[in-house]
């Protein structure tokens, strides 16, 4: 039987020894960003998507393992346990196996069969079962069992009682339910049918069959739902026969004069036991599939939104737009923070939008505004409109439409409260909004990451599981850019790795009541920071105002030591740090491997370290194409067939992706216009955050569609 080890190093392609020290780390406390980043040299620089992977295989197969315990002990107590069983327990793969097994032993509720049993039929259905060649008639050997006293009145109930006993068995059978399972994985189908007349959104699925192994994970979430809101009716459909031939192959012996009698027992297990079980199994096996599926894209939307550029350091005006109760706006300077505040109402007339710009044009001119973030709900077309003709008014001023998700969400939340309680919840979302653009990450930390909106279905996921991969996510986006320790929120620094909610908000106390950290060391200062946080969380904090030019790099303090050899190797100091052009060719010539040995440190990291001397925090989100700011608006009738534009992609889904291209509807780009080449999923071409440049296939004004595509059109009719 493979250990848990190698069967991580079989799935994964992982050296065995870098798996071990994985399993080490992680069980000593360690995040996934600290052995991602500084811990290279003992998992071969796995990067932290694969780490995660690693990590959730080992819980499950830890279960898995603890399951088997459980299993061979609770059969163990009955007395049932044979060597032969236990053996194939241990090698069962996965928790179904492991139930399959298990499922004869289990303690069951009132069956037929087990009212069968207590009527005292179970030798009968034994005999029968066997369907050996000097087996009785079924009905004499049923006579012997006739017994009044326990309801068995006649021959015939007595074989019915051991035909419920039989077909309970063959239901039990873990090698039938394993065959069973594979054929209709392979041969059924998924039917829907409409339960409605009237037109919903899921008339796509009012007629509707696809092979199980065919269905595409959206698909599966879209007709779950429309079952669930009683639109559709849906089944697992195999042909029974071929079940059925399946099914007698593994029971029956042919000759025997029970033969017949096993026969029906079994298509009766096939028809009442058997098949509906299945069918529920292979639904939640679809489900199960689909959800991790949209999980999946759910997390590859979210690491490049929340790495989205930040647009630094320029005074931002924030618009939440809204009809009722007016247009919101906050004016934040470079760090955030709020300057002023105003509710204008741009909608309610040609008087009052004027009045608007009046009052806008005032604000962009006593705070200098460079930025306006214009948030993408309801009257954001009229904000937006009301946003043009205002800067025409000014000059050097520029806007773009930001995804208000979520931001409701914050700005009623307790969080939003505490940071803004002299505003109310309209202000504090124009406050985020125009933070959304400044920094992105920093912004959408503080919101629950299913709110953002790009996902799919995400309210249809198991939630404990998708809380757990885009908290994953988050983490590595916080800890890949890195953290300011002296002027992040509490709710950023909990992202950091190690860090608590009381840690993190210990630090901000500290901040405020001590003033702003000088050195990384003051960490260990703050109340509940304690070595083993401190040796996670150091290397993403950063200390700008510190005399060491280490403390505001990704350099670790463990290797601030081989920092400075490596600089004195070279021939420079700390006060070269930010201006070594030369130093990869410095490095070259000594020798990489030579150079980390006279360092004390491998060569990944001796390398990391390199990179940290010759860009001290950098930020990786600078590297990445920059957003598309707007001076000026487009609607969709301005829209044709063949217009060349440039757009943001906003989601990635399984069937493509969705683009904004300044017209309030984002385009959708279907996979099939994506490239020419064929790919399995939008994800393999396009992130969220992508800048790129399509032509305008179709446009429907009434519903609202606009089609694109990423092929250069050579016409269009």
């Amino acid at each position: 039987m493979e250990t848990i080890y190698e069967i991580l190093s079989r799935e994964l392609g992982v050296n065995q020894a870098y798996i071990q020290n994985v399993v080490t780390l992680i069980d000593e406390g360690s995040t996934i960003p600290f052995i991602a980043r500084y811990r290279k040299e003992l998992h071969g620089s796995m990067d932290d998507t694969a780490l995660r992977t690693l990590a959730g295989r080992l819980q499950y197969l830890r279960s898995l393992d603890a399951r088997r315990a459980e299993v061979k002990t609770a059969i163990e107590h009955q007395g049932k346990l044979t060597g032969e069983l236990s053996a194939a327990i241990d090698s069962a793969a996965t928790l179904a196996e492991v139930e399959d097994l298990y499922r004869p032993y289990k303690q069951k509720r009132r069956t037929r069969a087990t009212i069968a049993r207590e009527k005292g039929l179970a030798p009968l259905a034994e005999l029968l079962f066997a369907q050996s060649r000097d087996c009785p008639d079924p009905l004499l050997a049923a006579a012997d069992y006739i017994d009044p006293e326990k309801g068995v009145e006649t021959a015939e109930d007595a074989l019915a009682g051991a035909s419920d006993i039989i077909a309970e068995h063959i239901s039990d059978d873990a090698a039938i339910r394993k065959t069973l399972r594979e054929l209709l994985w392979n041969k059924a189908l998924l039917a829907s049918k409409a339960k409605t007349e009237e037109d919903t959104v899921y008339r796509l699925y009012y007629d509707f069959t696809q092979p199980l192994k065919r269905l595409q994970g959206h698909q599966i979430l879209a007709i779950n739902r429309g079952e669930r809101e009683e639109m559709l009716k849906v089944s697992v459909d195999m042909d029974q026969e071929t079940a059925l031939i399946a099914l007698r192959r593994s029971v029956l012996k042919p000759g025997a004069p029970s033969a017949a009698f096993v026969r029906a027992a079994a298509e009766d297990s096939y028809d009442r036991l058997l098949f509906p079980s299945l069918e529920r199994e292979m639904r939640n096996l679809l489900t199960e599939q689909a959800s991790e599926g949209a999980i999946h894209n759910f997390a590859l939307n979210l690491r490049p939104l929340l790495m989205q550029p930040p647009v630094k350091g320029k005074v931002t005006m924030g618009l939440d737009p809204g009809y009722r109760n007016g247009c919101k706006v906050a004016v934040v300077d470079g760090t955030g923070k709020v300057l002023d505040t105003a509710v204008v109402y741009p909608t309610f007339g040609e008087k009052q939008k004027n009045e608007a710009i009046a009052k806008l044009k005032q604000l962009i001119l006593k705070h200098q505004v460079v930025h306006i973030a214009i948030g993408n709900g309801t009257a954001s077309r009229e904000t937006e409109q009301m946003t043009v003709e205002l800067l025409r008014q000014v000059e050097g001023v520029s806007y773009m439409i930001v995804s208000e998700a979520g931001a409701s969400v914050y700005s009623a939340s307790k969080l939003a409260a505490e940071e803004f309680p002299q505003y109310d919840v309209n202000l504090r979302s124009a406050v985020s909004i125009a933070r959304r653009l400044q920094d992105p990450l920093a912004e959408l930390v503080k919101i629950d990451p299913k709110a953002i909106g790009v996902g799919q279905y995400q309210h249809d996921m198991p939630q404990a599981r998708l809380d757990e991969t885009l908290s994953g996510v988050v983490e590595d986006c916080v800890n890949a850019v890195g953290v300011d320790v002296n002027t992040a929120s509490a709710p950023l620094l909990l992202r950091v790795s190690g860090l608590t909610n009381t840690t993190a908000r210990n630090i901000v106390k500290y901040r405020e009541d001590n003033g702003v950290f000088t050195t990384r060391k003051q960490l260990l200062k703050v109340p509940k920071l304690g070595p083993k946080a401190f040796e996670q969380c150091a290397g993403f904090l950063r200390v700008p105002e510190s005399k060491s030019v280490l403390d505001n790099t990704a350099v670790h303090p463990e290797s601030y030591g081989a920092a400075e050899r490596l600089l004195e190797l070279c021939g420079y100091g700390l006060s070269d740090v930010g201006n070594l052009s030369e130093l990869p060719a410095r490095l070259k010539a000594l020798g990489e491997e030579k150079a980390a040995e006279a360092c004390g440190v491998g060569v990944p990291t001796l390398r990391d370290v390199a990179a940290e001397l010759m860009k001290p925090g950098r930020d990786p989100r600078d590297e990445l194409p920059q957003p598309i700011l707007r001076t000026d608006v487009m609607e969709m009738k301005d829209l044709k067939p063949g217009m060349e534009l440039t757009g943001t992609v906003r989601n990635v889904i399984d069937f493509g992706v969705f683009v904004d291209i300044g017209v309030h509807q984002d385009g959708l780009v279907h996979i099939s216009q994506m490239t020419s080449r064929f790919i399995r999923h939008p994800s393999e071409v396009l992130s969220v955050g992508d800048v790129v440049k399509v032509w305008v296939r179709e446009v429907d004004e009434k519903k609202k569609r606009i089609s694109l595509t990423m092929k250069q059109p050579r016409s269009f009719s």
